[in-house]
């Protein structure tokens, strides 16, 4: 897209096209906004993530339209698989009203152009190859545009609109000059995750989690954290591992040197150790949780996604939330700029931390106390030891981990977890 034919203003400015900006930015242009989603990288291309859908992403693909048959590129799965040194059990996704019954696998290579072109097709002005800098702020100190540089010449850009979605991930460049810095008593975590050729595992029926990892050189020692195996369908796998702040020697452990070890230990015939299968470098990020970045509304600034930490601290699934949070953010933003400028404008923006709060502040808040839990080995030992032979009570736990019940009547199973999330006091 040329320099001309992007106009320097806009109703809305949607910085970051992953799922949380192009889910904002699609809903916004179905309500009749000018809406323009600034990337700062041209797709496709890549990004840390695990590519495994649960079937909460899947209902929001759902619900923007797109086309999750794998005749459009998609690998369906029908559950979980949960790995242990002791036991494997599988587990179908439940049948409920409100969420289909698969989940799917894709890489973000191509995903995240998926997302952003259902923008456009909603009506959003995407502008790629844009690196926002900093807000630009009136006198007031009120968010009102954006600056930064376009293109490989780095010519500087500015654009302004009365209302800014931060979507820009884990780095939080906008919430950050604002003085909205990460929360130390939410949990964080780490992800790795690397991509092998492997026939075994490439098309699989359910995604696989790895409870308990264990080293190579040492089978009796049980390593941080916990693993993953996604089969991508065309001859490839994604297989990460994922480590939490609770867990001892966060921040101190060579996570790509730990993948490794992990990964020596899984059958030979599957190809996963050493280099031969491998396709591309092992690459890692942060998975900001539980709202571990406050507020989520301030001065013209509306932070979507992982900018405001959504990533779900039970299973470090951020896709679903970004995308969710995009939605609420659009509504409440469309219904704030359908009013004058002023008092009731902020009282309408104000709506949009609470609405957060009401959806996810108790599920959150549960799942911190869950990863302070397991970052004790002796409860984590307990667990995988005993709870994976009670299958009721893994189906309650996978209802509980991927955030899966009817939000109205439903089985006991989602009726308790609705009501703990209501009780427990929010995050």
């Amino acid at each position: 897209m040329s320099d001309n034919a992007v106009t320097d203003t806009a109703d809305v400015i949607v910085v970051g096209a992953g799922p949380a900006g192009s889910a904002s930015a699609y809903y916004l242009a179905k309500q009749g906004l000018d809406v323009l989603l600034l990337e700062k990288t041209e797709f496709p291309r890549e990004k840390v993530c695990g590519d495994g859908l649960t079937p909460r992403s899947v209902r929001q693909l759902l619900r923007m339209g797109v086309d999750t048959s794998e005749s459009a590129g998609w690998v369906r799965n029908r559950g979980l698989r949960v790995v242990t040194n002791k036991t494997t059990l599988e587990m179908d996704w439940p049948t409920l009203a409100a969420y289909p019954s698969y989940g799917l696998t894709r890489t973000r290579l191509d995903f995240d152009d998926v997302l952003a072109q259902r923008a456009v097709s909603a009506g959003a002005r995407l502008v790629t190859a844009t690196n926002v800098l900093e807000p630009v702020l009136d006198r007031a100190g009120r968010v009102v545009g954006v600056s930064g540089t376009h293109g490989k010449d780095k010519k500087p850009v500015t654009y302004r609109a009365p209302l800014v979605l931060s979507c820009d991930g884990v780095s939080g460049r906008l919430a950050l000059a604002l003085g909205i810095a990460k929360r130390d008593d939410r949990p964080i975590g780490v992800a790795v995750r690397r991509y092998y050729y492997c026939a075994e595992k490439q098309r699989d029926d359910y995604l696989e989690s790895w409870l308990e990892l264990r080293s190579a050189d040492n089978p009796q020692v049980a390593l941080p954290g916990y693993g993953w195996i996604f089969g991508l369908g065309d001859g490839r796998v994604n297989v990460g591992l994922g480590v939490l702040n609770s867990s001892s020697g966060f921040g101190k452990t060579d996570y790509r040197a730990m993948l490794k070890d992990w990964l020596n230990a899984t059958p030979e015939e599957w190809g996963l150790r050493g280099e031969t299968n491998a396709d591309g470098p092992i690459r890692g990020a942060a998975l900001p949780m539980g709202f571990n970045r406050t507020p989520h509304y301030t001065r013209g600034l509306m932070l979507v996604g992982d900018s405001g930490g959504m990533v779900n601290p039970f299973n470090g699934e951020g896709i679903a939330y970004a995308m969710e949070s995009g939605e609420v953010a659009a509504e409440i933003a469309a219904d704030a700029l359908a009013r004058k400028a002023g008092p009731r404008r902020e009282e309408a923006l104000r709506r949009y931390p609470k609405e957060l709060q009401r959806r996810f502040g108790g599920y959150y808040r549960m799942g911190g106390i869950f990863v302070e839990l397991i970052g004790n080995p002796k409860i984590m030992r307990l667990c995988t030891e005993h709870g994976l032979n009670h299958p009721t009570l893994m189906k309650f736990v996978l209802k509980l981990l991927a955030n899966l019940t009817e939000t109205r009547g439903g089985d006991l199973h989602d009726r308790v977890i609705n009501t703990l999330s209501k009780a427990v006091p929010s995050a």
